[in-house]
């Protein structure tokens, strides 16, 4: 009993040695490829050495940075994630939580960047990268929120003005000339006079008329 318990554990000793090799023959195959710019090729080492460890946070790290290099920012992010949740060192979580920023950035999604960069910082504290990406993020998030402000109130601007438009104009009131004005109130004032001669006639007449007899 004993002899076949030490040699089932010596053969599982011997898998996982072997597994080991593997796997760590692929990290370097990856790593050769990644330095020469060869990201499409790097991939398939990374996943290889990833399968025979999925828990291995720096196996995680590389395939983050080689999908990064693809421009695959979003499965970079995923990775980055593992890596830093997995991490047994400081430097490694940090290194994974910064890029995890860096591929945020690319996205557009400065808040979530920010939020990486923050953690990233205080992990390490000294790091001035670090720093710098963080301060450049609040920055373009604040021109972003400035713009959106200025779309806003122009939108607001064009309704505002479209409405005004729906309303119906004034018709513009036809321009009177001065000298003909002039002579429409020398014609009322004529005719007031010639109104009030004849009113006095008629008085006249009728005081000058004999009373009648009954």
């Amino acid at each position: 009993m004993n002899r076949s318990l030490t040699i089932t554990l010596a053969l599982a000793l011997c898998t996982a040695a072997t597994q080991a090799q593997t796997e760590n023959k692929a990290i370097r195959s990856a790593n050769k490829l990644y330095k020469e710019g060869k990201f499409e090729e790097a991939l398939p080492q990374y996943e290889k050495a990833l399968s025979l460890n999925p828990g291995n946070p720096v196996g995680h790290y590389n395939i983050g940075n080689a999908r990064f290099r693809k421009d695959d920012f979003a499965n970079a992010v995923k990775d980055f994630d593992t890596a830093a949740a997995a991490a047994t060192t400081n430097e490694l979580k940090q290194r994974s939580t910064y890029n995890k920023g860096v591929a945020l950035t690319k996205q557009k999604k400065l808040q979530e960047s920010i939020e990486a960069y923050k953690q990233a910082l205080r992990l390490d504290p000294q790091d001035a990268i670090t720093r710098y990406n963080l301060e450049k993020a609040l920055s373009e998030l604040k021109k972003q929120q400035q713009q959106n402000q200025q779309q806003q109130k122009q939108q607001e601007q064009d309704q505002k003005k479209d409405q005004k438009q729906q309303k119906p104009q004034p018709q513009p009131q036809p321009k009177l000339d001065k000298k003909k004005i002039e002579q429409f109130l020398k014609s009322l004032e004529q005719k007031e006079q010639e109104v009030q001669r004849k009113m006095q006639q008629n008085k006249t007449r009728a005081a000058s008329q004999p009373e009648k007899d009954w």
